[in-house]
């Protein structure tokens, strides 16, 4: 052996070095696969300093072992994890950034970036005029539903991954723990409102496949074209029945019956109310009922043959309407024995229980309604209690009540109120309110409404009660004194109904000669000339209009909206 050396103890290889004196106890030799760490202020063998928390050139800082993971100079507390943790909900990728993971981080927020372009963009297209019926589509719900459903999977994702990211394990048993369920309360909170958005889309989805037939397979069904859905028209006429389904009766009687009639380029709609007890109406010349009635329903019977009648009456004798299956002759004998009445033609039916109505009114919050007098209601006494005067926002079953009131009144002043009632439904019943309501909404709707409008067609309708909510509404009922209901006079109905569509498309407020007022009231008053202060002659109007029976009036003036 060579001078100094010394044998190991084990007799083979070379003793370790031993610590010479001066030496940094940084320097020393570590056990267990441990890092050495330079002395403070040392350098390499080009002069550039050594970090102290690694054993590359560098200041202090993380470093990168040899397995690539970051190491912290300072690991993250409990709160900084979760909190840099609940940050990535909002600003994916965060978490990754703090972590060293710079890359993916930067992936992260470029695909958000881009996801939120794509939602603007798709929001502005969506949001311009005539494009609300594509949200009404079968497969635009579905792609909604499925989309929701992966935004909620992947949100649970960028959850879970960012959490891990920061490095949960550096933290203490306990602090693992309390992370841990932080972070799962965070994936639950992440995914509800996709998974309350997919549920919603679903369940309107169920609820116009179940209220609105396909005419898919069916054969004598018109196909609906997408770039002329109403076939040319620019008239579309709907019957709203209110339908009486009382426990204690067998049957539908058509409680409420109103035609509304839209133009279809501007939205101005015309409503007629006919009265349940309107007698001895007619049919179409050559169809069965017709036939079986020629001088007028059931006039054999002095006080019968209600126009509330014939529905069930359709149904009960299906050899007088052929050609139709149970629950299909009620809605076409009605719709042909109105539409012959008014000189329309009736395109579409919507029932609706007048039980399920009130149901529909608690499911929005309660109607708003402006009373005018006091109305007892409740049984044939009106024992319940009393709506009193005055503006009052009624319940489901007080806004039933007022609508069928018999206490003190008639049928006509109980179709003015249904009249009111079903404008004030129309109008609070806001976009905003139904899908704060949604659920109940389709959930009532599904069991009370029938109609025979063809799913294929509800985006074109959605399109055209959009144009409706903003437009002119005039409406006309058919009530003594101007109208008899025992004896009606059915030329005298076609004339008004004709006169009031003519109206329903007029400027609310017509251009006048100079000089010219027309005084104020009913539409129709005769203008009366106004001198000029600087001239002494007057301005005749080129035209003198003049009254011509009973004028169509709007909801708002007929209701006081």
């Amino acid at each position: 052996m060579s001078d100094g050396a010394q044998s190991a103890p084990d007799g083979g290889g070379t003793p370790p070095p031993q610590a010479q004196p001066g030496t940094q106890p940084g320097t020393q030799g570590l056990s267990d696969g441990q890092e050495t760490l330079p002395p403070q202020g040392a350098h390499d063998g080009q002069g550039r300093p050594l970090s102290h928390t690694g054993t590359g050139p560098g200041p202090a800082g993380p470093s990168r072992p040899a397995g690539g993971q970051p190491r912290f100079a300072r690991p993250l507390t409990v709160g900084a994890l979760i909190g840099w943790t609940a940050l990535s909900v909002i600003l994916p990728g965060a978490a990754h950034l703090r972590s060293g993971r710079r890359r993916a981080g930067y992936i992260l927020l470029t695909i958000f970036g881009a996801l939120l372009l794509a939602l603007l963009v798709g929001a502005l297209i969506l949001g311009g005029e005539g494009n609300a019926g594509f949200l009404a589509r079968d497969n635009t719900l579905m792609t909604g539903a499925v989309l929701a459903i992966a935004g909620a999977i992947a949100w649970f994702l960028l959850v879970l991954f960012s959490y891990i990211s920061l490095g949960p394990q550096r933290l203490s048993g306990r602090g693992q723990i309390v992370s841990g369920i932080a972070v799962g309360v965070l994936c639950v909170s992440v995914m509800a409102p996709f998974a309350l958005t997919a549920s919603t889309v679903l369940t309107l989805k169920e609820a116009a496949n179940t209220i609105f037939e396909s005419n898919a397979g069916n054969p004598t069904a018109a196909p609906v074209k997408h770039e002329d859905p109403w076939g040319g028209r620019d008239r579309v006429n709907f019957l709203l029945i209110g339908g009486d389904g009382a426990g204690n009766r067998e049957g539908v009687r058509t409680d409420s019956m109103n035609v509304a009639s839209v133009h279809v380029a501007t939205g101005n709609t015309a409503m007629f109310s006919l009265p349940r007890n309107l007698q001895h109406v007619r049919f179409t010349p050559g169809t069965p009922l017709a036939k079986q009635f020629p001088n007028g329903f059931m006039r054999e019977l002095p006080n019968g043959g209600l126009l509330n009648e014939v529905w069930q009456y359709a149904e009960d004798h299906p050899e007088v309407v052929p050609g139709k299956k149970t629950g299909q002759r009620g809605p076409a004998a009605l719709m042909d024995a109105i539409g012959y009445t008014l000189n329309l033609k009736i395109d579409y039916y919507a029932l609706v229980n007048m039980y399920g109505f009130a149901h529909l009114v608690d499911a929005i919050g309660g109607l708003k309604i402006k009373v005018e007098r006091d109305v007892p209601w409740g049984g044939l006494y009106g024992t319940a209690g009393t709506i009193k005067a005055g503006y009052q926002k009624l319940s489901g079953e007080e806004a039933l009540w007022y609508g069928r009131s018999r206490v003190g009144s008639d049928d006509f002043s109980r179709m003015a109120r249904q009249r009111c009632v079903i404008g004030a439904f129309a109008q609070q019943a806001t976009p905003s309110v139904v899908l704060t309501n949604f659920a109940k909404i389709a959930g009532v709707a599904k069991k009370s409404a029938k109609t025979d409008i063809p799913r294929e067609l509800l985006e074109h309708i959605t399109e055209l009660g959009l144009k409706v909510k903003d437009a002119r509404i005039v409406s006309l009922q058919f009530v003594p004194p101007e109208f008899y209901t025992g004896s009606p006079d059915w030329q005298k109905i076609r004339a008004a109904t004709a006169r009031t569509l003519r109206q329903s498309v007029r400027p609310a407020r017509r251009p006048q000669a100079a000089g010219v007022t027309a005084s104020p009231g009913a539409s129709g008053a005769t203008p009366t000339a106004t001198p000029k202060p600087s001239r002494s002659t007057t301005v005749q109007p080129s035209q003198t209009p003049t009254q011509n029976g009973k004028s169509a009036q709007s909801l708002d003036e007929a209701c006081g909206f």
